[in-house]
C-alpha cells in the first residue's frame, strides 16, 4: 500500500520550496517537511525528482511532482477547502499564471546561486 499523507522535500532558502509551503498553509493542509542538501542530494530527493533533481517536491500518497507552478496549481485542485489560489475566472487565471511565470523567470535571473 502506498504511503498516505504530504510531504515537501525542499530547501529553506528556495523561493520555489516557499511558494509550495504557502500555498499547503492556505490551504490548511498539513506537511511533512523534508529539508535537503543541495550540495549533497540525497537518494530521497533523486527518486522523487530523477529528472531535474531540484527542489520543491511535493509527495501526495506516495505520489511525488516536482515543479512549484505545477505543484501549487495541483494543491488549489485537490484541496478545494481553504483560500483559493487561482482565479476561477479563464481570462483571470490567465493572468495570473502569466505574472508567476514572469516573476519566475526574475527570480531566476537574480539567484546567482543554483539552490532550487
Amino acid at each position: 500500500m502506498a504511503e498516505k499523507g504530504v510531504k515537501v522535500v525542499g530547501m529553506w532558502a528556495s523561493p520555489f520550496v516557499a511558494r509550495v509551503e504557502m500555498a499547503l498553509r492556505l490551504k490548511g493542509v498539513a506537511y511533512e517537511y523534508i529539508s535537503e542538501d543541495l550540495a549533497n542530494k540525497s537518494e530521497t530527493l533523486l527518486s522523487y525528482n530523477p529528472v531535474t533533481k531540484k527542489v520543491p517536491v511535493l509527495v501526495h500518497d506516495g505520489k511525488p511532482m516536482a515543479e512549484s507552478a505545477v505543484i501549487v496549481e495541483y494543491i488549489d485542485e485537490v484541496w478545494k477547502d481553504g483560500y483559493p489560489i487561482m482565479p476561477a475566472d479563464p481570462y483571470e487565471r490567465a493572468q495570473a499564471k502569466f505574472w508567476a511565470r514572469y516573476a519566475d523567470e526574475k527570480v531566476h535571473m537574480l539567484c546567482p546561486v543554483k539552490h532550487y
